[in-house]
């Protein structure tokens, strides 16, 4: 497995792979990989020849400085889970090289993709992530990148600012990679305790009940929200951010739910911030009983 750094070499390896006719997969990442992550890269190499993961944690999608410092970045571990899972090169940019002194080009996606839920939770998050997903693909120059599901709004607008740039790329969206009880696999489970960990499964748990009350004939939406906010908001110290029913028909809330909806939340346990959505016509969660 190839170790990579500089912008140059990054080129130089993904040009040589286009001169032999291989098909390239990538997989961006912000490091402290988990099974999820994995799960993306197995997706990828069914889709090509060779499977490029880069681990860089992008600042310019941070709107809180405290959450970028407190990150997790465990990069040899992370590069220990590629090797084993068979990853032909792993790219780690570095901010001096892809945020010179003076940098000053960013892309926003404006419209119903960015003016709600974690658009508005985040103010500028979305103009860093389609900034620096831009700037990955255009140095690894993939056929293909696999993103994760978990981050469904986040899919939707890099599909969108990748086909409006005519970037070529096909963005593949792979599914939801939860643990046993429910908890939607992601980095900053990391920073749980316990405690914090026990009460973070209301939202998996909240939105579960929910999507049952939608099978049973609630289409309210006020009704689901409510559901959720009821689950989550009596443990100490969990604060919900957002949630809403919103349409993939336009990605426009909803007053009344129906098969095209999913449900989406974003909560704080003790400042951990964490996100998890549900399609309301879709599977269950596998949460265990509180």
């Amino acid at each position: 497995m190839d170790v990579i750094a500089p912008i140059a070499d990054m080129r130089q390896w993904s040009r040589q792979a286009l001169i032999a006719g291989k098909r390239t997969a990538f997989v961006p990442t912000m490091g402290a990989l988990h099974r999820g992550h994995i799960s993306l890269v197995e997706k990828a190499r069914t889709l090509a020849d060779r499977v490029v993961v880069s681990i860089y944690v992008n600042p310019t999608q941070f709107d809180n400085p405290e959450d970028l410092a407190k990150y997790p970045q465990t990069l040899e571990a992370d590069l220990a889970m590629c090797r084993e899972a068979g990853v032909d090169a792993v790219w780690t940019p570095q901010t001096a090289e892809m945020y010179p002194d003076g940098y000053c080009s960013f892309i926003d996606v404006v419209g119903p993709l960015t003016d709600k839920l974690c658009a508005v939770a985040r103010p500028g998050h979305f103009r860093g992530v389609c900034t620096v997903v831009a700037k990955l693909l255009g140095v690894v120059r993939p056929d293909v990148a696999v993103f994760g599901q978990k981050d469904l709004q986040q899919c939707l607008v890099v599909s969108r600012m990748v086909g409006d740039l005519n970037i070529g790329t096909e963005i593949i969206v792979a599914p939801t990679v939860r643990e046993s009880d429910g908890l939607a696999m992601s980095s900053r489970n990391r920073r749980l305790s316990p405690d914090q960990r026990a009460r973070a499964l209301g939202l998996p748990r909240g939105l579960e009940l929910a999507r049952q009350a939608y099978r049973a004939g609630q289409v309210t939406s006020l009704k689901l929200i409510e559901i959720v906010a009821e689950e989550l908001l009596v443990h100490e110290g969990v604060d919900l951010d957002y949630c809403d029913v919103v349409s993939l028909k336009g990605f426009k809330e909803s007053e009344f739910a129906d098969d095209a909806c999913v449900l989406a939340a974003a909560v704080f346990v003790d400042g951990v911030r964490l996100i998890d959505h549900v399609p309301l016509a879709g599977q269950s969660i596998p949460v265990k009983a509180d």
